[in-house]
């Protein structure tokens, strides 16, 4: 099955079907998967990715890529390119991990190999490797038949609330990219609908005068008493705002532990999403003001930071279709039993609600099998739980379209031990190398056939021409860890 298929064509000499560049997946196959399982042995957090981007790194250079380090003056960003001329396609990775879900890979309850420790809970692991899979592929199909047309893997860190990308696109770094692709880890095979929210995420730090809270309390301004306060605010503001419009909130610093003591100090985090980037930045403004109320009720001062933010995605419906149609030629991953029973003993661990969920998510009626084995069709129309991601900002300055692949079993929740424990098992490994197929053949066509890239050019460009992109991170923001 890996067996090299770069020997068994000559350059120049095209096959009319999609069968070689599946093969040349295929032939790189044991490399792709060695490197998905490197990268979920060191998992890291978001910035702190230097093993995983150097692992990618390697890679890249083993596989003949020119690769630029430290893009965008990121350490752990990193771009490779192989090619010339050409429209140039991006294939997008990314490998950050999550805290506090480190845990025994195969296992079917909680074990963690290191307590507290990081896990690969949303699948980066083989995000990265699948991605850099199918660029391989298409650098070695365009060297081998002689072809225009570069190709480059973008590997992306701190996807998991650092928003990473966003400041990629906000420096010009996708300028010159004429269409990205890309995929996640999930319960179901196909095209990921391009729905999720637009988000910013704000610190608030109050600053007030410290006090004994018993002897000369009048002599105090509370730090404490202004993040209380805005908390109260904010919640009297969530029944008059867009109904798809959320605020979440975390307390930082609470400015100590001796209620003795007037808090001086005190910093809460805000996350504020919504469908539209508009709106998000409307009701960014609004929050603004109750923190702004917040201080004048309690006499102290309020200062604000934008730690990361997001725009939300944007639909490419020509794009989708080509997506869809290559995945729907590849078809799903080819499960076994061994792969049907482990996720079997996975689904045990979940709730019945969850499993429900995710085929009302997807659209699809449920059926009794604990790993999806077809391909959700273009039009299902589901309800799906929507998120935040910064590949949001990348379909804004380019057309782009996003894969899924049943890499776990059906209604593992994203973020949990659960998807840690599946990131090494042999059915993510087939999903992983079956999405890299419908990648690399989708970018192929992209740069083998105008039509197709003129079609996602055009709707790309109509649906900005109204409503443009407005970079949601200001020009001075700078990466940094939430």
């Amino acid at each position: 099955m890996y067996e090299n298929a770069l020997q068994r064509g000559e350059k120049g000499h095209l096959l009319q079907n999609s069968s070689e560049i599946w093969d040349l997946v295929d032939a790189k196959a044991r490399q792709s998967i060695a490197l998905s399982d490197n990268v979920w042995d060191v998992p890291e957090l978001l910035y702190e990715e230097h093993e995983s981007a150097r692992l990618h790194t390697e890679m890249l250079e083993a596989e003949g890529f020119t690769v630029t380090r430290n893009l965008g003056g990121i350490a752990t960003a990193v771009m490779g390119e192989a090619g010339e001329g050409g429209p140039v396609i991006a294939i997008l990775g990314e490998y950050d991990a999550l805290p506090g879900l480190s845990q025994e890979a195969g296992a079917d309850a909680p074990a963690p190999l290191v307590a507290g420790g990081n896990g690969h809970g949303c699948g980066h692991n083989l995000l990265g490797a699948g991605a850099l899979a199918a660029a391989t592929a298409v650098k070695d199909y365009l060297a081998l038949h002689g072809l225009p047309g570069r190709v480059r893997y973008y590997g992306c860190p701190a996807e998991e609330g650092g928003a990473a990308k966003t400041f990629l696109v906000r420096d010009g770094h996708f300028d010159d990219v004429d269409a990205a692709l890309s995929w996640h880890p999930m319960s179901f095979n196909g095209v990921i609908p391009a729905l999720t929210l637009a988000v910013s995420m704000v610190d608030f730090h109050f600053s007030g005068r410290t006090a004994h809270a018993a002897v000369a309390p009048h002599l105090g301004r509370s730090a404490l008493d202004a993040v209380e306060l805005m908390s109260v605010g904010v919640n009297y503001l969530r029944e008059h705002v867009p109904q798809d419009c959320r605020i979440h909130y975390a307390y930082l610093d609470a400015g100590g532990r001796a209620p003795n003591v007037v808090q001086s100090q005190a910093t809460v985090r805000y996350s504020v999403r919504a469908l539209r980037a508009a709106d998000m930045r409307d009701l960014v403004a609004r929050v603004r003001r109750v923190a702004d109320g917040a201080a004048m009720m309690t006499d102290t001062k309020v200062n604000s930071t934008v730690i990361t933010a997001m725009s939300e995605m944007l639909e490419n419906t020509p794009l989708n279709r080509l997506l869809h149609d290559n995945l729907a030629r590849v078809g799903p991953p080819q499960f076994d039993a061994e792969d049907r029973d482990y996720a079997s003993r996975i689904q045990a661990t979940l709730v019945p609600e969850a499993i429900s969920a995710a085929f009302e998510g997807a659209g699809i009626a449920p059926v009794q099998t604990p790993l999806h084995e077809a391909i959700v069709p273009l039009e299902a129309s589901g309800v799906p739980m929507l998120g935040s991601t910064d590949l949001g900002d990348v379909s804004w300055v380019v057309p782009f379209a996003q894969a899924q692949q049943a890499t776990h079993a059906i209604g593992t929740p994203g973020h949990t031990w659960q998807i840690t424990a599946q990131g090494k098992s042999p059915a993510a490994h087939k999903a992983m190398i079956n999405v890299a197929k419908a990648l690399a053949s989708t970018a192929l066509d992209l740069m083998t056939d105008p039509k197709h890239l003129a079609a996602a050019k055009a709707d790309h460009a109509r649906r900005v021409a109204d409503n443009p992109y407005v970079p949601p991170l200001a020009p001075d923001a700078q990466p940094r860890v939430p």
